[in-house]
Order: C-alpha cells, then structure tokens, then sequence
C-alpha cells in the first residue's frame, strides 16, 4: 500500500489540564507524560524529524516512522495516553494508537507504551521498534497487503455475464529504443487504424516519457493483435505484454453505454472514492463507471509482521473486504446482437434503441463504430416526422380530427411568414388524415397546429414520456419540447421541427407507449426502477386510431420497405438540420412489432442515402432470424 498520509489528529485522553499545568514545575510525573505527548503529537502530525529528535536514537527512530506511511498506508493516526508509571528516573507511558486506512470504515486500533528517561535534566523517549507496535522488533517491519475482491459480474436478462476475462495483448514502445520516434508512430499509427491510433499522440507520450518508460499505445484482444502482429512487431522500440481483462463479447457490443474497464486513471479515483487506490482495476466508462462502487466490492486489508524480504510472518490484523453486488441488467443478448448486426455496415453514426413495451424493459442500446459517444441514450437531435405521432395525439384527444377527416395536403403552405414544404413537394389535394399521416404530408400538419393551444404539444410530448425526469443510472436524454414562441414554431414544432429535441431513446419510449397504450417505466437494471411520474394510461380510443395510422405508414405510406418485415407498424423521419442549402437531414424510424417497440437513428441519412428504415429492415430480419 502507498497512500500518503495527509492528515492527523492526536488525542490525549487522560492527561489532565492539572498535570499539564505541572510541566516544568518540578513533577517528574507531569514533565515524562508531557515529553510522550510532545514526542506522539510529532509523529501523528508526520513531523518525523521533530518525532525522531525527541528519542535517544535519532537516526534509528526516524526511518522507521517514516516508512510507516508506506506500509501500513494510513491516512492520518491518533493517539490517546493512558496510564504512566515513574521510577526514579525512569517512566513508562502506555497509549492507544488508532490508524485510518483509506476506504475502511473499522481504525486499526492496539495498545503500546514507551519508555523515557531523564537526560541533562530533560526528560527524553527510549527509543524501541517496540513503542511503534508490541510484536515490532529488529529485523522486522509492519506491513498492510490490500486486496481488491474480483469485480461482481454485470449480466443480461437472462442472467449470462456480458464481461468476461479476455486474453489482451497491450503494444507499447520503449522511447529509447524507437529511434526514429515519428516513423515508428506512423507505422503502428496505419497498422492500427481502425483502433483510433494516432501517430501525433504517440510522438507527444514518449516525447514526455524516460527512455527506458514503457509508453502503452494500445490493448488488442489476442486474436486482433495476431490480425496486425507481422505489421507492427519487428518495429523499432515495440514492447508488448500479454494480459488478461473484463471484456464484452466483441469489440462493440453495447458499447459505449455498457463501458469498459482497466487500471483506474486518478479522475476515477478522486470520483470512486478513498475506497481504491492506483493501480484497482475500475468501471473506466458506461455503466461500469457509473455503478463502480455497487461492481468493485471493497478492498480486504491484511496488516502482518514481515521480514527482510517482505515476507509476512505473523497477521496482526484483517479487517474489511466486502465483495462487489452483481448488477443484471434487462439487455437481451439476442436482441442487442440484431442491433449490432444491422449497425455493423453503417458508416454514419447511427444507433438503436429497444424497448419491451408490456414492462419497459430496455433490450437494447446499441451504437454505430463511428458514434463519438452514446448516441442511442444522449443523443439531442431534432425528431422530425417521427414525432407527428405526438401532434397526431394531440389533435385525436382534441376531437378536432379522427383518421377519416379529410385535411389539406398541399405541396406547400406559409405559416406566420414561414414556407413549409412537403418532400419534392408532392400535392395530394384534400385526403383522409390517415392517409396524410402514412404519406407524412408536412403541410397537414403544419396547418392543424393552429387548432391545438400553444401548449397542447408540450402537453401531449409529456405523455409520452419526453422530458420526464426518469433517473437513469447513465447519462440519458429524454427529450425536450418548450412551449412555441409564436404560431410559426408551432407549426414547425409539429413536424419535430422548431425547438423539438429527443433522443432515440425517447422516441423508442414514444413507440412503445403506442403499442402498450400507456407509456411504461423504462427499466435497465432488473428490479430497479427509474422512477418518474405514475403509468397514465392513453385514450383508448385514441391508441387505436394511432396504432392504425402507424400501421399505415408501413402498408401504403414512407417505411412500405418494411412490408416483408413482418407485423410492424411506426412513422419515419426526416429531420434536417444545420444551414446548408438544400437543408441536410437525419433520418428516423420509431416502431413496433409485437412485444418490441424500438428507435432507429441515422445521423445525415436522408442526406446521403442511408434510411433508418433499410437498417430497421435489417434488424428485425436478423431478429426473424435468430
């Protein structure tokens, strides 16, 4: 152990304000406890020198208070003076030492007594290895080994573990030995593209390591490191060492929302808790990090006598240990291994969320290689058509439509000064709203909004779950709709336009509360509710007509793509965004099918040919397949 003690507090618990009082004025009693307390308060202060000095064997005393910090890796140490005994000119003073050691609640606590004589007058402690701890003597030496418990298992719905231990391969260089520093980093840099190596980052770690440092570049399962070993082995200055760590089933499985673990940096530590220590293996990321202390378990501190070599001899004590709670979460292997599959080619950032519409249960949080981060949960974009669900709502519970009212559908319309415009601006004329809504005709719906209140939007988003305060344990998005500023954000607003902002995470939750008939509780780990407001049931009539109208999108509307993808029903969207001109734009998917409800997200896809509904087709025929 090597935590540094930073703090002390020493408490004299018997030594009366009368005897303090007699220091110096003659009581050999008062004058010995008086020279302890001076000599104890040193040393809990850490003042090793001052503690030393106070001894009749400075230079013996002083490294072996010193390198108690180190062996027993305490944080601060208390002392308490107890009864003293005088004889002539000789005093014998017994205490109680109390040691705190970091993440343990329980002090090491023993009695000592130490010994002091009188020296020109003065009285002076009789140094001994025994005052440190009785059973301390020449030759020996305290000791605390600190042991982690092995990490607790987080698992899938059916309780398999999705970490398992993987043998690694960790490539490093040896700055000494590289030579050319920056054609060694070019070349690991192109052999290990596709593991987010940079030349320009290996440069700037050696540059600031010793010559002979071993400066990790990256950890590759084995089987990838033989895929690039005859690219990088024989390079100059490369070490390599084999290990073992948690790893998920492949590189990407639910990544990066379940995360990863390794030796813990010193931000995991100060946000952990004093409970680890550098060099624990902790949660670096995802759920790992966010419930480190549920999964690491707490440490096991053996204290011993040891010898020379540090080998313990005699176990004076052991106190905490408690091992980690294994965490089963709701992930259904089969499922998020069919998001995977259907993300797998998608070179935009895209992500799929699932959902178990009949419990809440979340399936799958599956995110493409090139997602920057977890996309499928945090992830803020505008909903564009998928969100005519919730106007769609809005204006059934107002009674001011059903699905065979007939409403305008022109190839475009201004509203408060702003141009709306359907796709290619396709003119339908006067048609049945279930018809617009399959056809997702932008103008219908921009032109309705002004039949709502302004804030009916706002309103009807909140049963769906948009902008609910459900606590996840990972950082998560469910979505935002403000109140519209005027007539034309409203109409913008009702197309996932204007302010409108959600995640696929929301918008999965949007199509699971379609098919259950009232928006369920998002659950991630079994048994742990996130909370939120009460399960409200929808208007049934109103279910009805949408679960109508979504299934009208697939047979006759936008997602026809999904025609051979079994019973499925939901709504597409495009969802532009930034100021290009013509506009660039996501594209989306919300559905279900069956007890499956799910959001599928691709960033720019409308923009570059990539519809959420051709990866939507994929996942459910790897589903269909399994």
């Amino acid at each position: 152990m090597h935590a540094r003690r930073t703090a002390a507090v020493t408490t004299i618990g018997l030594l009366l304000g009368a005897a303090i009082a007699a220091c110096g004025s003659g009581d050999p009693r008062a004058e010995s406890r008086s020279a302890a307390q001076a000599f104890l308060d040193a040393w809990a202060a850490g003042d090793h020198g001052s503690a030393a000095a106070a001894t009749d064997a400075p230079g013996a005393a002083k490294p072996v208070l010193t390198r108690l910090d180190d062996q027993i890796g305490a944080t601060a140490v208390q002392f308490a003076l107890g009864e003293s005994s005088l004889r002539g000119q000789a005093a014998n003073q017994r205490f109680t030492a109390s040691w705190t050691i970091p993440g343990q609640d329980k002090r090491w606590s023993y009695g000592s007594s130490l010994g002091l004589a009188q020296k020109n007058g003065k009285w002076i402690v009789h140094w001994d290895p025994s005052l440190v701890h009785p059973q301390l003597k020449a030759g020996l030496s305290l000791q605390a080994d600190r042991v982690l418990p092995p990490r607790a298992a987080v698992l899938d719905s059916a309780g398999q573990p999705l970490f398992s231990k993987t043998k690694v391969v960790t490539v490093g260089i040896e700055p000494g030995k590289a030579g050319d520093i920056k054609t060694v980093a070019g070349s690991l840099a192109t052999a290990l593209a596709g593991n987010g190596v940079q030349a320009a980052d290996i440069v700037k770690d050696a540059a600031a390591a010793k010559p002979d440092a071993f400066v990790p570049v990256v950890t590759l399962r084995s089987a990838d490191y033989e895929k690039v070993r005859s690219a990088i082995h024989d390079l100059p200055g490369t070490v390599f060492r084999d290990g073992e760590r948690l790893l998920t089933p492949t590189p990407t499985f639910g990544q990066p929302f379940l995360g990863k673990v390794g030796e813990a940096s010193a931000e995991i530590l100060k946000e952990a808790g004093a409970t680890y220590a550098p060099g624990d293996t902790l949660g670096l990321s995802g759920l790992q990090r966010a419930l480190n202390r549920q999964l690491a378990g707490v440490p096991a501190v053996t204290i011993s006598l040891a010898d020379d070599a540090g080998k313990p001899v005699k176990q004076l004590a052991r106190f905490g240990g408690k091992p980690g709670q294994e965490l089963r979460t709701t992930i259904d292997r089969k499922v998020q291994e069919a998001a995977e599959s259907a993300l797998a080619d998608v070179k935009q950032v895209a992500a799929i969320v699932a959902v178990k519409p009949s419990t809440g249960e979340i399936r799958a949080v599956a995110n493409s290689t090139s997602a920057p981060f977890d996309v499928a949960l945090e992830g803020k974009y505008p909903a564009g058509s998928t969100f005519k669900i919730i106007t769609a709502t809005a204006l059934l519970q107002s009674g001011s439509v059903t699905a065979a009212s007939p409403v305008p559908c022109p190839g475009s319309i201004v509203v408060g000064g702003k141009k709306f415009i359907n796709h290619d601006q396709f003119d339908e004329g006067t048609i049945p709203l279930k018809k617009a809504f399959a056809l997702s005709c932008n103008t219908t719906f921009t032109s309705l909004a002004s039949r709502l209140p302004t804030d009916a939007l706002t309103r009807t988003a909140a049963q769906y779950g948009i902008g609910s305060s459900w606590r996840m344990p990972v950082p998560a998005f469910t979505g935002s709709v403000p109140a519209p500023r005027d007539t034309t954000e409203q109409a913008a607003d009702a197309i996932g336009q204007g302010t409108v902002l959600v995640s696929p995470f929301s918008m999965a939750m949007t199509a699971a509360a379609v098919a259950k008939g009232s928006l369920p509780s998002p659950t991630l780990i079994a048994g742990q509710p996130i909370g939120g407001p009460p399960e409200e049931a929808l208007n049934p009539p109103t279910v009805a007509t949408l679960r109508d109208l979504t299934r009208a999108v697939v047979t006759d509307g936008t997602a026809t793509a999904l025609k051979d993808s079994g019973t499925v029903a939901g709504k597409t969207g495009t969802a532009e965004y930034g100021s290009a001109t013509p506009p660039r734009s996501h594209s989306w998917f919300a559905g279900y099918s069956g007890d499956l409800a799910f959001a599928v997200f691709v960033y720019d896809g409308s923009s570059s040919s990539v519809p959420a509904t051709g990866v939507t087709a994929a996942f459910l025929a790897n589903l269909a397949g399994q």
